[in-house]
């Protein structure tokens, strides 16, 4: 459902500018409710609301496509930058379920700062007058770099699934899977917190970004983390991702570090659990890409654990966007199980809450329908009520053991409980 449908109609002037180096981009984000997408010091940040488009249900992504395929058109684009990012960009969250209650958004910032390779750019957003194309709005001020506010800590507590009702809910799988067609079933647990009134989230972010210099560390609309795991990108025709699924928590040392990275690419488990998590990207990939092509399973070193990591890369021969992928792609076998159907059934049963944003995709897209969607893991949820919830989740298979998923869940909570602490 689209619920800002006045917004929804209305013409945008977007204007992309080169700038100087900018050394820092979350200087430029807000500080209680940044818009972010960065990996490695590059991306972009935005500030404002040029506009907001909401949807909901099971046909959230193709209104989300096809709402943006009209807000495009009538784009009055100038970007004299012309790179990955530039010009008509939205930052998007979406709902994990489709009766998720939480809502699924587009939105488009009035000022974005970016940076990629040695270039910087500033884009200002405006809507139009439709009746004699004039500015609507006043031109967006220059961007203005603020400093953090002040530091402050989060004490999360369990949630709705405390880790002995987890326990218990991973040896339901367990059964489930032994009983049913079910192969794999990602459960997730929650911790739950409240952030001081006023809190820069942008430290967060920060330390996140610090942390984790290779994951997408994001923030849409208080969906906030770092996600190690790309859903999909498209560019100017290719498409490509990346898949993890199977886990293992680093060594003490070099020595037993090295020792766990080989055990986990040997483990029949976790490459049971991984392969599944391939299979399902490459089947809803295979009928939009020719030359749809995989790498071996790898192992993916992140500063607190190992994946099992595969690669992923097609050319797109349908004309699909970003979002159109999202949507064949949503949910992977990697964040609900496999086969679908039959994991999201044990999903309702088992899991008391309602995943919201995790797990879901978040990302941005452009004018051309170009973008990079991420599964919002490692991340937290903060609300307009200072309530912040944070989610991690375990793929259960049929030899998984309680105590041992749990451990897996601690480790995955540390990026985003640790930031917070």
């Amino acid at each position: 459902m689209v619920t800002a449908t006045e917004s929804r109609v209305r013409a945008l002037r977007i204007e992309t500018t080169p700038v100087d180096g900018i050394r820092s981009l979350l200087f430029f984000a807000e500080q209680r409710s940044p818009l972010l997408w960065m990996r490695r010091g590059e991306g972009f940040a935005g500030a404002g609301e040029a506009l907001r488009l909401e949807f909901s249900g099971p046909t959230r992504f193709t209104d989300a496509a096809a709402a943006w395929a009209e807000v495009a058109g009538l784009a009055q684009v100038h970007d004299s930058v012309g790179l990955p990012g530039t010009g008509l960009v939205a930052f998007g969250t979406f709902g994990f379920a489709d009766d998720s209650s939480a809502t699924s958004v587009l939105i488009v910032p009035e000022i974005i700062v970016g940076r990629r390779g040695s270039h910087s750019w500033v884009t200002r957003v405006s809507a139009v007058d439709a009746a004699d194309g004039s500015d609507a709005s006043a031109r967006a001020d220059d961007p203005v770099a603020t400093a953090f506010g002040d530091d402050y800590r989060v004490t999360f507590r369990p949630g709705e699934l405390p880790p002995a009702a987890f326990m218990e809910a991973v040896a339901s799988a367990v059964r489930h899977i032994s009983a049913s067609d079910a192969r794999k079933v990602v459960l997730a647990r929650d911790l739950v917190g409240t952030v001081p009134s006023g809190s820069d989230l942008r430290r967060v972010l920060a330390e996140l970004a610090l942390g984790y210099p290779d994951c997408w560390t994001f923030s849409v609309d208080g969906m906030l983390g770092s996600s190690p795991e790309t859903l999909v990108r498209s560019e100017a025709g290719t498409v490509s991702a990346r898949v993890l699924a199977g886990t293992a928590p680093r060594g003490r040392d070099a020595v037993t570090d090295e020792n766990v990275a080989a055990s986990l690419s040997r483990s029949q488990k976790d490459l049971a659990e991984h392969g599944f998590a391939v299979q399902s990207v490459l089947a809803t990939l295979g009928p939009h890409t020719t030359r749809l092509q995989n790498s071996q399973p790898f192992t993916l070193q992140l500063p607190n654990l190992w994946h099992l990591a595969t690669d992923v890369e097609g050319v797109l021969h349908d004309g699909s966007t970003s979002l159109d992928l999202v949507a064949a792609m949503h949910p992977t076998a990697a964040v609900a199980g496999t086969p679908t159907d039959a994991a999201l059934t044990i999903i309702r049963e088992l899991e008391p809450f309602d995943r919201g944003r995790y797990a879901g995709p978040v990302g941005w897209i452009d004018a051309h329908g170009d973008g990079e969607w991420a599964i919002a893991l490692r991340c937290a949820q903060v609300d307009a009520d200072d309530s912040v919830r944070a989610y991690a989740g375990c793929g259960i298979v049929a030899d998984s053991v309680p105590a041992e998923e749990l451990a897996e869940s601690r480790i995955k909570f540390r990026p985003i409980v640790e930031v917070f602490a």
